[in-house]
């Protein structure tokens, strides 16, 4: 079994507030990131990330976001046994993120 690692969403808000660069995936449905995302994320829906390996660099490390952390789990042990070894899940997801999230509308 692969193991994924894991970034609870208090780190990910933490790293954002100390200016630190770091790559961010929200997976989830385009009415979902409508209700509000983190400013700085990618959306690639989870069931476009095969389509889309290209705009995922298999050399930084990319935390992959959803609702739970379930989807995006699964796209990080997807991505791992494509040979992504720099992918990790945010557990909890944006129910527990209480970070700043904007409408993806507000973001083009």
């Amino acid at each position: 079994m692969i193991e994924i690692k894991e970034i609870m969403p208090e780190e990910v808000q933490q790293k954002l507030a100390n200016g630190e660069k770091i790559e961010l995936i929200d997976v989830r449905e385009e009415e979902e990131v409508e209700e509000g995302m983190i400013p700085q994320a990618k959306h690639i829906r989870m069931n476009d990330i095969p389509a889309h390996l290209e705009a995922i660099d298999k050399e930084r490390e990319t935390i992959f976001i959803c609702r739970s952390g379930a989807r995006s789990g699964n796209v990080c042990a997807f991505l791992q046994e494509r040979g992504y070894n720099n992918v990790i899940n945010m557990v909890g997801g944006m129910l527990e993120y209480k970070g700043e999230t904007k409408r993806k509308s507000e973001l083009v």
